[in-house]
């Protein structure tokens, strides 16, 4: 399988292709977007530099999150501490700390909804791997090939009742309420998914409000909750919670691009798992709605054939189509979106650290 990673699409998509995906406005921002791949560049392969204003922050993030995952019970230390180790890039309460920062300053609330929030992401992560059987997850072996399928789900349960009583502890009686409501909405997108598994009639729009419910909305209610905790309102609460939405679609489209074009050694797990699960993402839908009956037929029989020979079958048939330049259009599509929410933001060191976690997270490798 090649090494294929979003940042080649640069020059690999045609202007035409954008123009047919995007308004005037979205084109417009994509010029202006580009200026950000100085600073987006050095983003793709860390997060550090992007996380330097709110390092500090951050560091007390990631000790609540250690101090509500302990246990009295000794047994438990060792799996729950593993269980930390999964949510890989904290986005979602960089994301939070950032807006908090640039619609104020940050307190203690939203260090604990950041906390929050990581924690309610890190218990779908394990579910999901329980769902898909995964082995591993960025390099480090999942809690379900560590331990087993029981342990995970009962430690995704423990990540979650936490993750409630701790949201309880803050000031804001809507941190419980906007966060409860985002997780059912994460879980009501995973079982669609989970029902939609090998329907071969699944269209784009029903995709990408599955991506909106599973990926999208987390993030979303993040960004919202900042500018929120910090007094603000309004138009910049609006433009926050745009962004986080935006940002979490084309994250997700991302992550299905990398799950077929992606070096599995950079990746950190076993490439193709959407097609051996039968998961329908955006590259296969466009091949099937974009391919003569003929060739759909084909497509058909190998998407319901054997699942272990799938990716070997259907790469060559994507890789000879325009679905993968189409992907990355679409993944720019929502970037474009979520650039053009900051506009509300004025212009600092802070706004230009979430203009290039946008960057990152179309252009990652991992």
């Amino acid at each position: 399988m090649n090494a294929y990673s979003l940042t080649d699409r640069q020059t690999n998509i045609p202007r035409e292709t954008l123009n047919q995906v995007t308004s005037p406005a979205l084109r417009e921002s994509t010029t202006q977007a580009e200026s950000l791949r100085a600073v987006g560049d050095s983003a793709v392969d860390s997060l550090s530099s992007i996380y330097r204003p709110i390092q500090h922050e951050l560091s007390e993030v990631e000790h609540l999150l250690s101090e509500e995952l302990r246990s009295p019970h000794p047994d438990l230390k060792n799996v729950l501490r593993h269980g930390t180790q999964l949510g890989g890039k904290r986005l979602r309460p960089a994301m939070l700390l950032l807006f908090g920062k640039a619609s104020g300053r940050i307190t203690k609330n939203h260090l604990i909804t950041a906390t929050v929030i990581e924690m309610v992401h890190t218990a779908t992560l394990i579910h999901d791997d329980v769902l898909d059987s995964a082995d591993s997850r960025r390099h480090v072996p999942t809690i379900n090939a560590k331990w087993n399928q029981h342990t995970s789900i009962l430690v995704g349960d423990y990540l979650f009742s936490q993750a409630y009583r701790l949201a309880a502890t803050t000031s804001s009686t809507q941190v419980c309420e906007k966060v409860g409501e985002a997780a059912r909405i994460v879980c009501e997108g995973e079982l669609r998914q989970v029902l939609h598994r090998d329907l071969l009639d699944l269209d784009e729009t029903t995709y990408l409000s599955m991506l909106q419910a599973k990926t999208g909305e987390l993030c979303r209610v993040a960004c919202e909750l900042a500018v929120e905790l910090s007094g603000g309102g309004g138009q910049r609460s609006r433009a926050a919670s745009d962004f986080g939405n935006s940002l979490g679609i084309a994250f997700q489209i991302a992550d299905d691009f990398l799950d077929i074009w992606g070096d599995p050694l950079t990746v950190g797990k076993t490439l193709g798992t959407d097609l051996l699960q039968g998961k329908i993402t955006l590259p296969v839908i466009f091949l099937l709605q974009n391919s003569d009956a003929r060739k759909r037929e084909k497509i058909r029989s190998i998407l319901l054939g054997p699942p272990e020979a799938r990716v070997s079958e259907i790469l060559p048939i994507l890789e000879a189509s325009d679905a993968k330049k189409y992907t990355q259009s679409i993944a720019e599509l929502h970037y474009n979106n979520a650039i053009q929410a900051l506009e509300q933001f004025d212009q600092s060191e802070i706004r230009q650290c979430l203009e290039a976690i946008a960057y990152f997270s179309i252009h990652r490798k991992f």
